[in-house]
């Protein structure tokens, strides 16, 4: 019994490790993300996706993500390890919309909000 016992308990403790996956420095290859404030409305945005392993530095430190969380004022973009994943925009303050949009070749997703405290989701799995 204790044996069945141990070896359930390395399985499950096993599964995110295999679940995450490796790729090495470049952290920024799949899904392209872009914020649109056209008239500099602040917001701030959460991304989420799988888990992924990298390089952290020089060293060969592995570390890992599953979100990117990002604030500022007007447009900004970037993006994320994967060709999956979502992300969510808040608008925190300022005049005119605030809209977020996620892409890859032949697919984008967006939505945007108006008004301050709202959030907007968009996502491409």
């Amino acid at each position: 019994m204790k044996r069945l016992l141990l070896i359930s308990l390395v399985a499950i403790l096993a599964s995110p490790a295999v679940a995450q996956t490796y790729v090495g420095r470049d952290i920024e290859g799949g899904l392209h993300w872009s914020v649109s404030a056209p008239q500099g409305a602040s917001w701030r945005v959460n991304c989420r996706f799988p888990p992924v392993t990298y390089y952290r530095n020089n060293y060969d430190q592995r570390s890992w993500i599953n979100q990117l969380t990002d604030e500022g004022s007007g447009p900004s973009r970037g993006r994320l390890p994967l060709d999956s994943g979502y992300c969510e925009v808040t608008k925190t303050g300022g005049e005119g919309p605030v809209a977020i949009a996620v892409g890859r070749p032949g697919k984008v997703e967006a939505r945007a909000v108006r008004e301050t405290g709202q959030s907007a989701t968009a996502g491409l799995f």
